[in-house]
């Protein structure tokens, strides 16, 4: 298992390959890979036009970024996986079953790193790294947290729609990994 954070959605074309890149950008700073993949992808294929306007507006260049399916050693591989929705986590988790305490949708994620942010109890055991800690962390939170709606925990898919849903997904994305950049700063 690698210190890295892997975003999954369903093509790795729209959610994904954004999320991959504000989290580069957002993330720099700390000791964290980050990748992406899709449940149903093609690999190879080039990210949508209006997601890549968003890459775009990271800094980055995502001219070379290609579609990658996702396999179980992708999962078993990273020390947290994102997905886009629960039907995708579910995914995730059924082709490596390991992964499952490190499995979460990413607003899910965002929801308990923001809740295990604010708790006043004691930390975590200490982890080898931010990033395990972050997620032994949320992990505790997860037990103590209410199920939220199904619409709570699902981003948006922006395909189809024009590039101002794209930017209100991309907006939604880095809304939800702030609290997460939150939680890996201060749990390691």
């Amino acid at each position: 298992m690698v210190d890295g954070v892997l975003f999954v959605c369903h093509a790795n074309m729209c959610r994904s390959p954004m999320a991959e890149f504000i989290a580069r950008r957002l993330l720099r700073d700390l000791p964290v890979t980050v990748a992406s993949a899709g449940t149903d992808a093609l690999d190879g294929a080039a990210m949508h036009p209006y997601a890549i306007e968003v890459a775009a507006g990271t800094g980055a260049d995502p001219a070379a970024f290609r579609t990658r399916r996702l396999r179980p050693e992708h999962l078993t591989r990273a020390g947290l996986v994102l997905t886009a929705t629960r039907r995708q986590r579910s995914i995730c988790t059924a082709l490596a079953p390991a992964a499952l305490p490190r499995t979460f949708t990413l607003r899910q994620f965002a929801r308990l790193a923001a809740a295990a942010g604010a708790a006043t109890e004691p930390a975590a055991p200490r982890a080898d790294s931010p990033l395990r800690a972050a997620v032994a962390v949320a992990a505790r939170a997860r037990g103590r947290l209410q199920p939220a709606t199904p619409d709570a925990d699902d981003l948006r898919d922006p395909i189809g729609g024009s590039p101002a849903d794209f930017r209100r997904c991309a907006e939604e994305i880095e809304r939800s990994i702030r609290p997460v950049l939150a939680l890996i700063g201060t749990a390691g």
